[in-house]
């Protein structure tokens, strides 16, 4: 496979202006990790300069190591009951309306982390409680009673990435099964049917057109309602190479499909990743939704 030079539209303008550096100082003070630095997102400077965040809780080391991800891998010591007043203090300090929180795999933990993300959910509430929170949540390797701990604080939006197609899954995640995350999406929307659900596919990683929309159809059979598409770039040498660069007209083409299928939102595009437009998805949605 030839090495691709990265085409014109996945250039990213560099905008480390005052609400960049202002946040940056403030995630420092409060001991908070970000998944915009810790994965290297490439909208980090339009979203910073916007003053919004993808807060990432349980730490910053992850108990995978997934071949997409450049977030840190090993054994976490930090579990740290004080954070989600933390990531509730920023919130309102930033004066976000919509909050996504985040967070690492935390396989060492009982519950994967759940109650923190619970408690971080209602921290964000009481201090914020015109503020919409969307969290991001792992899989909790099958553990339904810990997933319940999270849709019982009621979030906004439930997340959770899929990430690939079917064929793709086992070579791009670590330990995460396709069959499991579509499990879990299912189960989310039947504890708490009002709650919007969302998943994310990235493309480049060697899938097939046709297994892209098979994708679509299997979280249209979960009733997930949100769904982000974008390009997959390399964050080291070290991580899955890209097999190719999808065109802007072929996410176009893309969105369409998956309004097609009767998702309520669609965000697709070459650097569009989970939590890119967060506020505008919710609001799409519940329009849609609403219908």
């Amino acid at each position: 496979m030839k090495h691709e030079r990265k085409p014109e539209w996945l250039k990213v303008k560099l905008s480390t202006g005052e609400n960049y550096q202002e946040l940056k100082r403030m995630m420092r003070s409060k001991t908070l990790h970000t998944v915009c630095e810790e994965a290297r997102c490439p909208n980090i400077y339009e979203c910073w300069a916007n003053r919004t965040a993808t807060f990432m809780i349980l730490g910053d080391i992850c108990t995978r190591a997934c071949r997409f991800c450049a977030v840190k891998t090993g054994l976490p010591t930090e579990l740290d009951w004080q954070e989600p007043e933390r990531v509730a203090e920023a919130v309102e300090q930033m004066g976000v309306k919509h909050a996504v929180v985040t967070s690492v795999a935390r396989d060492d933990l009982k519950d994967g982390g759940a109650a923190i993300f619970a408690a971080t959910i209602k921290a964000i509430r009481k201090r914020n409680p015109f503020t919409s929170v969307e969290v991001l949540i792992p899989d909790f390797q099958g553990n339904w009673d810990a997933l319940k701990v999270v849709m019982d604080a009621r979030p906004d939006i439930l997340n959770h990435n899929i990430e690939t197609v079917r064929s793709r899954s086992d070579r791009v995640r670590s330990k995460a099964k396709y069959d499991r995350s579509l499990e879990l999406l299912r189960r989310a929307k039947e504890m708490q049917p009002d709650i919007p659900t969302k998943s994310s596919i990235m493309v480049g990683v060697g899938e097939e057109y046709h297994e892209i929309l098979k994708a679509m159809d299997d979280l249209r059979a979960v009733n997930v309602d949100i769904l982000t598409i974008g390009q997959y770039l390399q964050p080291t040498k070290k991580h899955l190479k890209i097999h190719r660069y999808y065109t802007p007209e072929e996410f176009q083409q893309l969105k369409e499909e998956g309004l097609k299928r009767g998702f309520s939102h669609v965000e697709s595009g070459p650097l569009v990743r989970s939590s890119y437009h967060a506020h505008e998805q919710v609001q799409s949605a519940e329009k849609r939704m609403a219908q």
